[in-house]
């Protein structure tokens, strides 16, 4: 399994070997013998349990109802603060997008730039 998930199927895509080590480090913790046992955890924290044998509901109401809404980076292998990263990276692309749709002329509403992008922002 690891081998078809970490070489297979990014294989193509994945060209770097310091990447495709890192992909065959991640799924250590997912393909392992080890997650057959009841509560095997993905995380320190135990926030991402493997749920014991059961039917399709039980399963579905597992992921609705004990699983984060948002994944946690941990579950990834990545540090806490690239929540933080990406959060300002996205904030970043969205703001320079609506600086890049903002009319380059003079606003008939009589506001600067620099106040529509403060609604706009408040807005969102």
């Amino acid at each position: 399994m690891k081998y078809m998930v970490a070489e297979a199927n990014y294989g193509g895509r994945v060209t770097d070997k310091w990447d495709r080590r890192t992909i065959k480090t991640i799924l250590k913790s997912f393909y392992t013998p080890k997650i057959l046992n009841n509560k095997y955890t993905l995380t320190r924290g135990g926030e991402y349990i493997i749920p014991n044998e059961g039917y399709k509901d039980d399963y579905i109401t597992y992921i609705k109802e004990k699983l984060p809404q948002e994944d946690l980076t941990e579950v990834f292998g990545l540090h806490e603060n690239a929540n933080m990263t990406s959060a300002i990276n996205e904030s970043s692309l969205i703001l320079s997008t609506c600086l890049s749709l903002l009319p380059r002329t003079v606003s008939t509403t009589g506001k600067t730039q620099e106040e529509i992008m403060a609604e706009k922002v408040d807005d969102i």
